[in-house]
C-alpha cells in the first residue's frame, strides 16, 4: 500500500469539537442479543440530542443490512464486521460527532481493535450485562428460539462464545436495573465525558 497518500485536512478534530461544543466519542455498547444494547443506545441518543449534542447511532441490524451485508456470521465475518464499524466510527469522531455503537461484538480482541482504531481517549465501553436466561426470556426477535432449534448457526451465547469485557468503562446490569435507572446511570457517567465546558 505504498502508493496511498491520505490527504491531510486543514480542519482538525479539535477545531470541529470546538464548533460543535462537545467531545467526540465512541460509546460502545456490548452484550448478548437481548441484553438491551439497542434500547439503551436509542434512549441515550435521544437524551443527548435533546441537550443539543450531535450524535449518530450505529446498530448491528442496520449495519448488517447495508455496509456489511456481504459478511457472514462466522468468526472471520464477525471480526471484519467490527473492524469496519470501528473505521466508520473513527471517521465520525474525526468529524466531531458522538457515536453510539450497539453491537454484540463478542470478542475482546475486536473491541480492543476498535479502541485502537478510534483512540483510547475517544472510546467508552459499556458492558450491557444481562444473564443468558434473561436474554432468552426477552427474545424479542425470536433468535434464541431459532438458535436452540438449530435454525440459526453461530449464535452468540448458544453455539458461539461471548467474551465478557475485561475492563469496561461502565457495566449496566439490565437484568437488575430498569431502562429508566440504566439511562439515569448512563447519563450521569457519559455527560462529563462528552461536555467541553
Amino acid at each position: 500500500m505504498n502508493h496511498l497518500y491520505p490527504i491531510k485536512t486543514k480542519v482538525s478534530k479539535h477545531q470541529r469539537e470546538q464548533v460543535l461544543n462537545q467531545r467526540a466519542s465512541v460509546i460502545w455498547f456490548t452484550g448478548l442479543s437481548g441484553s438491551g444494547k439497542s434500547t439503551l443506545a436509542v434512549q441515550l441518543e435521544a437524551q443527548l440530542h435533546a441537550l443539543g449534542f450531535k450524535t449518530y447511532l450505529l446498530d448491528g441490524d442496520n449495519i448488517r443490512t447495508g455496509l456489511n451485508k456481504d459478511l457472514t456470521f462466522t468468526d472471520e465475518g464477525r471480526v471484519e464486521n467490527i473492524r469496519r464499524i470501528g473505521e466508520v466510527s473513527k471517521l465520525m469522531t474525526d468529524a466531531g460527532i458522538i457515536v453510539l455503537s450497539a453491537f454484540i461484538s463478542p470478542f475482546n480482541a475486536d473491541r480492543d481493535q476498535v479502541r485502537d482504531i478510534v483512540g483510547v481517549e475517544n472510546y467508552i465501553e459499556i458492558f450491557v450485562d444481562a444473564p443468558l436466561e434473561v436474554c432468552e426470556q426477552r427474545d424479542v426477535k425470536g433468535l434464541y428460539k431459532k438458535a436452540r432449534a438449530g435454525e440459526v448457526k453461530n449464535f452468540t451465547g448458544i453455539d458461539s462464545p461471548y467474551e465478557t469485557p475485561v475492563h469496561p468503562d461502565l457495566t449496566v446490569p439490565t437484568g437488575e436495573w430498569s431502562v429508566e435507572e440504566s439511562i439515569g446511570k448512563l447519563m450521569a457517567f457519559i455527560l462529563p465525558r462528552v461536555k467541553l465546558r
